[in-house]
């Protein structure tokens, strides 16, 4: 795969005869490691989170769940919480709605959502600002795996900015890695071609679209579905006053590279960081002046409340359960965020 260093010189433009503002807007994404409810969904393989199950998940639990997690949403964003969340591990739409009209409903969000195939009933939902967005519509994906085996959709939302301008977000929560990294790639490269082909069928009809790529991808950001499959190409900030040409406008970008390649990570296997959360963009959010990437505000979120504060996972992102355990915690997966500023005009 050929490797590009991008150079950003961010620009903002006043011209007589109207007045601009900029804003910076924040996206984030999130595993919320199993946020179920505690009814039996009899087509779902659900029976791990029921009161009867060895977890003892219960209500009382799922609430105290909820809290954690929007303790932490509220705290991004200086707190006033991310513009755009995309979610997963979500079981049903009712529970994301649940935690954001409880917990969060001074932000002005809303929710767009749909069921997925997979057998356990975890699916990609989208958070988002109402005041900001309107949504336009969503989209989904199937990834046809070789072994038939269902997984979750590639899901995409079509929102409408202030500006009236389009931007489209996909959330992914690809195939993982049972069976070990080698014998279970192919799926994860078949969940990027799905992907790419939903991406290249909006740049076959507009070069310039703004669009989104965030998720849980079960592969780092040099494995092959990410770059050469998906074509996710790496970006490195720096002060040097120099922009790509436009020629980079329908090309993917990751965000996540830098970090990941100083040994940053999403998520702790054993002991080894693993940079399985990215956030990924169109080439039209690094080079555009009026809507772009603000260089190197890429961050793996990690307030002090949700990180092992000892012992053997100590600096590990502090779960709801450790095996079968009950820790009262937020997740295995630390968010991973982003910021762009916006101009309105």
């Amino acid at each position: 795969m050929q490797k590009y260093f991008i150079s950003i010189f961010l620009i903002v433009t006043i011209s007589s005869g109207w007045s601009q503002s900029s804003d910076t807007l924040l996206v984030a994404f999130w595993n919320l490691q199993n946020l179920f409810d505690t009814i039996d969904d009899p087509i779902k393989d659900d029976e791990e989170f029921l009161s009867s199950s060895e977890l003892e998940w219960n209500e009382e639990r799922l609430e105290k769940k909820m809290f954690n997690m929007s303790r932490v949403i509220r705290l991004m964003n200086n707190g006033n919480g991310p513009d755009i969340l995309g979610v997963c591990e979500v079981e049903h739409q009712s529970v994301l709605d649940s935690m954001v009209q409880k917990y969060l409903s001074d932000l002005n969000y809303k929710t767009a959502y749909i069921e997925s195939p997979d057998n356990r009933g975890i699916d990609n939902g989208l958070v988002y600002k109402a005041d900001k967005f309107k949504l336009l519509n969503i989209q989904a994906d199937t990834i046809h795996l070789s072994s038939g085996y269902p997984t979750r959709l590639i899901f995409g939302v079509n929102l409408l900015t202030m500006n009236n301008e389009k931007i489209t977000v996909f959330v992914n929560h690809w195939p993982s890695r049972r069976g070990g990294q080698d014998e279970s790639e192919q799926h994860r490269i078949m969940a990027a071609l799905t992907l790419r082909n939903a991406v290249d069928r909006i740049f076959n009809t507009d070069p310039d679209s703004k669009i989104f790529i965030i998720g849980d991808f079960n592969d780092e950001p040099h494995n092959i579905s990410l770059s050469e499959s998906l074509r996710a190409q790496r970006i490195i900030c720096d002060s040097i006053n120099t922009k790509p040409d436009t020629g980079f406008k329908n090309e993917l970008f990751n965000l996540s590279f830098e970090a990941h390649e100083k040994g940053d990570g999403s998520y702790k296997y054993q002991d080894n960081w693993n940079m399985l959360d990215q956030i990924i963009v169109s080439g039209s959010l690094i080079i555009e002046n009026n809507f772009y990437y603000l260089c190197k505000s890429f961050e793996v979120y990690k307030p002090e409340l949700i990180v092992t504060r000892s012992g053997k996972y100590k600096g590990a992102p502090y779960p709801t359960y450790g095996g079968k355990n009950y820790l009262a915690g937020f997740s295995d997966h630390f968010p991973v965020i982003a910021k762009f500023v916006w101009t309105r005009q």
